[in-house]
């Protein structure tokens, strides 16, 4: 039996991942979108949100360059950004670019921060 207080911080625990799932819906009406917390990855506290990996697929990057597809989504999730998030990894495509390719990128091991 779980506590009413483990699915209050359970729901409280996903906020940020729900916000950018949100935003990116809302900004770039993508045909799929994927938001991955990666934070477990790395060394920070248990159940932190800091650490995210999108694949976005949208229309809204045809004729788009890379650069400028990570910064619209970048500047889309610029609160996020501004308050916790500390790393996006994004994987921005076009539905044409998806299909030729749909193969996820694995995300390297985090390395410790101040242990490099």
């Amino acid at each position: 039996f779980r506590s009413k207080q483990w699915y209050q911080r359970r729901v409280r625990g996903m906020a940020v991942a729900r916000s950018i799932t949100t935003k990116l819906q809302s900004r770039f009406l993508p045909t799929f979108l994927e938001v991955i917390n990666e934070s477990h990855m790395h060394n920070v506290p248990r159940n932190s949100e800091t650490h995210f990996k999108v694949y976005i697929v949208s229309e809204e990057f045809k004729g788009m360059q890379l650069i400028k597809r990570h910064r619209a989504v970048n500047s889309a999730l610029s609160e996020e950004l501004n308050s916790g998030v500390h790393a996006l990894s994004i994987i921005a495509k076009t539905p044409a670019q998806w299909e030729s390719d749909p193969n996820s990128v694995k995300s390297p091991p985090c390395l410790g921060g101040s242990k490099l």
